[in-house]
């Protein structure tokens, strides 16, 4: 083997291992090594090249098998983010014949990376999604646990993404649904408070804080129980409002009533008008700022009870009046008023609340009303009685003038006693059966 590798003419003697060796054959036979020395130098040298390239072989070979692993690890991540993703894998379309190792994980890692960022992009989306839906189910109810939002990295389709955003977009739409409620809600407490005169922060206040918006503090609470107080408070705003105008209006008819009776002057009743022009309106036409407030309770109260304590003071005054009425009419029809309650009893039963002033007050209208109509059917015979009466006293008159010795003298007013003698003596003259019996008899009468 040794003579063979002497006589082999080495490729590349100009090299430098070429010089060396012809140096170290110069050395060799200066010295005088044998060829049996020689030959065993020259082996192991050969022994220790060959050592030198199986370890570089070696080396080199776990090179390429970490280059494999490697494309091997790079394949199979773009496989995964593909597959995470829900896309084709793009490995197959870039892969070229007769690229070396190094060629295609440079070919392979842009495609990584790109894979790698479009993932994290996409997961980011998906915990983004996850903790508006959180925030969302806690601003829904707060009171109870949120539904765990699951996100597997193993499942990042825009398939899956869409769903969350379904899902989103529900809670969201809830959301603003609730905020649209709550609106109104508060609008209808608004409205109604301003009608009975109430704080209208104050109750919102009680109903949650982030509801009165003057206080700049956090998003308007949404939860069902807000709803619910809402509601409540509206209910019983409205029975509230109900119960007040069905107060409103009895006092409005109270008004009107004592008004009537005492005859209130128009003036004084224009002061309370806002009260007695509701008597008639429902629940819903009451839209006026403060028609119901308390301010306005307490007023038409005190106007009730003020007039209800002069109501008894003048119903003496209100009585005598209708009596002597009724009397009036009476005397001048020639009716016998109807038998009743003397006065002083009647105001003696007023006072102890046995006889009620109103119904003391109809019955002598009631009264009236009919002698009223007794002396309108009596009208044409009352006018007749009327003018032979009338005609008796002038006649009476004329035979006391005719008595009068002096009624032709001089005197002061004399010429007009005589023309009312002439005009007497012309009227009598004219009045049928007008004789001293019938005189007599109408006297008597």
């Amino acid at each position: 083997m040794a003579s063979s590798f002497r006589s082999r003419k080495l490729p590349g003697v100009e090299t430098t291992c070429g010089l060396l060796l012809n140096e170290l054959q110069m050395i060799w036979d200066e010295i005088g090594e044998t060829d049996e020395q020689r030959d065993q130098m020259l082996l192991e040298l050969e022994q220790e090249c060959l050592e030198v390239y199986r370890r570089k072989v070696d080396q080199s070979n776990r090179s390429k098998a970490r280059f494999h692993q490697l494309l091997a690890d790079m394949h199979a991540q773009i496989v995964g983010f593909s597959s995470d993703l829900g896309i084709r894998p793009p490995v197959m379309q870039l892969e070229k014949q007769g690229s070396t190792l190094k060629e295609e994980l440079a070919q392979l890692k842009p495609i990584l990376e790109s894979l790698k960022k479009r993932r994290e992009e996409r997961l980011q989306s998906f915990q983004d999604i996850r903790t508006q839906i959180h925030r969302l189910q806690y601003e829904i109810a707060p009171s109870l646990q949120p539904v765990e939002v699951s996100v597997h990295e193993g499942d990042l389709t825009q398939r899956k993404l869409e769903e969350l955003q379904l899902q989103l977009q529900m809670l969201q739409k809830e959301k603003n649904d609730r905020i649209g409620k709550i609106v109104d809600y508060i609008d209808t407490v608004h409205h109604l408070c301003g009608v009975l005169g109430c704080d209208f922060y104050s109750i919102i206040r009680e109903v949650h804080p982030s509801l009165d918006d003057s206080s700049n503090t956090q998003a308007k609470n949404i939860s069902n129980d807000t709803i619910a107080r809402l509601q409540s408070t509206i209910q019983s705003l409205r029975e509230e409002k109900k119960r007040r105008m069905q107060k409103i209006q009895d006092l409005g008819a109270a008004l009107l009533e004592l008004w009537n009776l005492m005859d209130t002057p128009i003036k004084e009743q224009q002061d309370f008008h806002h009260i007695t022009s509701n008597i008639a309106m429902s629940v819903d036409e009451f839209i006026t700022k403060g028609a119901l407030s308390l301010h306005v309770l307490k007023q038409a109260e005190a106007e009730v009870e003020r007039l209800e304590n002069l109501k008894m003071s003048k119903m003496k005054e209100l009585v005598l009046k209708k009596q002597a009425e009724l009397e009036e009419i009476c005397r001048k029809a020639h009716i016998i008023p109807e038998a009743c309650m003397g006065l002083d009893s009647a105001f003696v039963a007023m006072e102890s609340g046995i006889v009620i002033p109103v119904e003391l007050l109809e019955n002598i209208e009631e009264q009236i009303m009919r002698v009223k109509e007794e002396a309108f059917s009596r009208k044409d015979i009352m006018d007749r009685i009327e003018k032979w009466q009338t005609a008796c006293e002038e006649e009476n008159w004329l035979e006391e003038y005719n008595k009068d010795e002096n009624r032709y003298s001089a005197t002061r007013g004399a010429h007009l006693n005589l023309k009312r003698a002439e005009r007497v003596r012309a009227t009598v003259s004219r009045i049928p059966g007008t004789c001293p019996s019938t005189r007599e008899f109408w006297h008597q009468d």
